[in-house]
């Protein structure tokens, strides 16, 4: 991962092999990114991507691994208990055309990942929502 800092912009490439999530994660905590909006696309070669079911406040994972696109990654960056927490959302097409989903836990770039990390000025806490078991955004 190579990255560059522009005003509250970091641009950002993760190269073949990397996984992204941890990449994101590192920069983060290197250059103490607190609150930020994050976008990104590339190509990977394994996912891991969930889906949280609210009625038994449990995720469900799937795991791809084959070569596909990432059409999108939204995201943002808060913190937990002090610590950086990333909230990701990806699609990934495969050369059927079809897409897949969901909560990104894991993604491994098989060509390349270009991502915008646009920083915000400021900090938002998550807390525990008792009835949903989410992790949710505090205004506290």
């Amino acid at each position: 991962m190579i990255y560059k800092i522009f005003g509250n912009t970091v641009v950002v490439r993760i190269d073949r092999g990397e996984e992204i999530v941890s990449c994101v994660k590192k920069l983060c905590k290197k250059e103490n990114i607190r609150l930020a909006s994050i976008t990104a696309l590339g190509a990977v070669d394994h996912i891991a991507i969930g889906l949280y079911r609210v009625s038994e406040k449990k995720y469900f994972k799937t795991t791809i691994d084959k070569e596909m696109e990432m059409t999108s990654l939204i995201g943002n960056v808060t913190t937990k208990d002090g610590e950086i927490y990333l909230h990701f959302h990806a699609n990934f097409a495969g050369d059927d055309g079809k897409v897949f989903g969901g909560h990104l836990n894991e993604a491994v770039v098989s060509g390349t990942c270009e991502m915008f990390i646009t920083i915000l000025n400021g900090k938002i806490e998550r807390e525990c929502d008792n009835v949903t078991g989410l992790n949710i955004l505090s205004f506290n």
